[in-house]
């Protein structure tokens, strides 16, 4: 198997631009350790938590997931002027920009430098630390509906 093009390490350091938070649609499911995460540093209940922050939304292989809301113009339900929940933040927002189709080649990872100003910048990160958020990234499970809350 050839090796990683990352094999050498890859320099990010988030500007904590927002980029990734904001102005696009997308998803961040959230996982058991997630939602125990959020629902904790905002001392809520899960439950009232996912009433107030979340939905339900089809996932890849067709169940329904977890996930945050997103505001009417595509940014996070946790942004406001800065992330609300910076120290709690899902892993799938602490694992970024390592994730599998980001990594999956240079010219992906370069495609992402456009919208990140961290990508290439900052802190040399060991193809190690950059294989453990990947890892965690990958294995981070988001709670199905099915799955007791």
């Amino acid at each position: 198997m050839a090796e990683p093009f990352y094999t050498k390490g890859l320099n990010f350091s988030c500007k904590r631009c927002s980029h990734c938070c904001r102005h696009e649609p997308g998803y961040v499911y959230l996982s058991e350790v997630d939602l125990t995460n959020l629902s904790q540093y905002f001392n809520i209940e899960k439950k009232d938590f996912i009433l107030k922050y979340c939905r339900f939304v089809s996932y890849y292989d067709g169940k329904k997931v977890l996930c945050l809301q997103e505001k009417s113009n595509y940014d996070c339900i946790l942004w406001d002027g800065q992330c609300l929940a910076y120290e709690a933040k899902p892993i799938q927002c602490t694992t970024y920009p390592f994730w599998s189709y980001i990594l999956k080649s240079a010219s992906s990872w370069e495609q992402e430098g456009k919208e990140c100003p961290g990508i290439n910048n900052g802190t040399l990160r060991s193809k190690e630390e950059i294989q453990e958020s990947l890892d965690l990234q990958i294995n981070n499970i988001p709670i199905t509906m099915d799955d007791e809350v």
